[in-house]
């Protein structure tokens, strides 16, 4: 398993006309709805407090270039499916996400969160199928499984392992911000994906 040994952010992007910074050993990527827990994810992985975490969801408003160890890129996207945005401003962010995954052909995994108690949403639905349509492979994370009684833990990943049926067969990660269940398999991902000297 890799490790980080540093990380900082290096470039954060607003607007679709923004662009990003100079590809490096690779791109892996984190998106998931708004209070799914990402920037909270994010800090588990990095070992200290770097993104941003708010009360409030939709706070990740930008995407957020991280360069760990000097190699590659842990980006965060920004969060999607929060109500409380005006129409207006999730426009902007999908067009900005989709430019992402248009553009950046250095993006080698992408991390879907999800929360772990509940169904897939419809607008988890929406991103699978743009994550489909640009052919990019992506692992699915079940947040706050520390949540979930140990007794309903296996059926909750079978639900979900179901629940992915029509989109193929990948990686689920069963995570804990808590327990920090999950976070070496993440790691073991993340190296396993871009190109750098461990």
């Amino acid at each position: 398993m890799g490790k980080i040994r540093s990380v900082e952010l290096v470039k954060t992007v607003y607007s679709p006309s923004d662009k990003f910074p100079e590809p490096r050993g690779g791109d892996v990527a984190f998106v998931g709805r708004s209070n799914v827990g990402k920037s909270t994810l994010l800090n588990t992985l990095f070992g200290k407090q770097l993104a941003y975490v708010s009360k409030r969801p939709g706070k990740t408003r930008s995407i957020n270039f991280y360069l760990v160890n000097s190699s590659f890129y842990m980006v965060d996207l920004p969060g999607y499916g929060y109500a409380n945005v005006p129409k207006q401003e999730r426009l902007r962010w999908d067009r900005l996400v989709l430019k992402y995954f248009e553009n950046r052909w250095s993006l080698k995994m992408l991390f879907l969160l999800v929360d772990g108690r509940h169904k897939l949403q419809k607008s988890d639905r929406e991103l699978l199928s743009w994550i489909g349509m640009y052919d990019i492979p992506f692992v699915i994370v079940m947040t706050k499984m520390d949540k979930v009684k140990k007794s309903e833990r296996g059926r909750r990943v079978d639900f979900m392992r179901k629940e992915l049926s029509e989109y193929g067969e990948y990686e689920i990660i069963p995570y804990s911000a808590i327990t920090k269940e999950g976070v070496e398999d993440m790691l073991d991902v993340i190296f396993t994906s871009v190109e750098v000297i461990r």
